[in-house]
């Protein structure tokens, strides 16, 4: 664990630059704003998101999972179990965690004045799966760490899980369309680009749908998968209707403030 960031660093922007080439090479749709726009706002909100995250909660998730460790606080400290099997039902119990606490924020209105500001993009690319209010990301570290203290999650878990967590938000919100050989068989297990771009479709039904960040299960197990939109993927809306404009959906100030506006 002495290596825990580069571990997180490298995997990140590793899948995060292979991703942005791919986009590049043969992106699957065209961004109706600028690319610049977006990735100004879009990454801008990660810095700003970071610093937040890291002064709101200045212990890491992983430092928390060694102290429970330590002290035999949670539940796989309290029961004896292999450490394989500890590990593989906190990643299972967290993925599942992570898909109801998105349902929630899609469900509760004052959680979803913050979480709009993930689906108020216009388009979605890479950057989309970084764009997230800085207080709905504290909000899930704090919801993972009171998982990590109850479960007693293994530290190792938790790495994987974070790894996981931001590579596969990578990979689904890339604007890139795999092809049908690949994709219909990957999409029995995992969200697909086609699958999470439904999630940001402008129809309701479809954006209250496909939750799931890695897995397809949960959705199938909870009902809410649905496998095509309305409009082909090409022809797709996405957004949201009530932020027309790259000065309402593209503008890190915007992004900031959009919680704390009615509309």
């Amino acid at each position: 664990m002495t290596n825990e960031v580069w571990w997180r660093l490298g995997f990140f922007f590793s899948i995060l630059v292979i991703m942005m080439l791919l986009e590049w090479r043969k992106p699957a749709r065209q961004s109706p704003i600028k690319s610049g726009t977006r990735w100004f706002a879009n990454f801008g909100l990660v810095v700003l998101s970071s610093v937040v995250a890291r002064l709101a909660v200045p212990i890491g998730l992983t430092a928390v999972a060694i102290y429970t460790q330590q002290h035999g606080i949670g539940l796989f400290n309290l029961i004896a179990l292999p450490n394989v099997i500890a590990i593989v039902l906190s990643l299972i119990l967290l993925d599942i965690l992570i898909y109801w606490q998105h349902r929630l924020f899609h469900r509760v209105p004052i959680l979803w004045r913050l979480h709009r500001v993930h689906h108020a993009d216009a388009h979605v690319d890479t950057s989309t799966g970084l764009r997230f209010h800085p207080i709905e990301i504290v909000l899930s570290i704090l919801v993972k760490l009171v998982a990590v203290v109850v479960l007693g999650v293994p530290a190792i878990a938790v790495l994987i899980f974070e790894i996981a967590l931001n590579g596969l938000a990578l990979f689904n919100h890339a604007n890139i369309r795999l092809p049908s050989a690949i994709e219909k068989p990957l999409r029995l297990i995992l969200m697909t680009q086609i699958l999470h771009r439904i999630h940001h479709s402008q129809v309701v039904s479809e954006t209250n749908s496909n939750y799931g960040f890695s897995v397809i299960w949960w959705d199938k197990l909870f009902g809410s998968y649905k496998s095509e939109a309305k409009k082909t993927d090409n022809d797709l809306d996405i957004g949201l209707i009530e932020y027309p404009t790259a000065k309402q959906n593209a503008s890190l100030w915007s992004l900031s403030m959009m919680p704390f506006k009615s509309k």
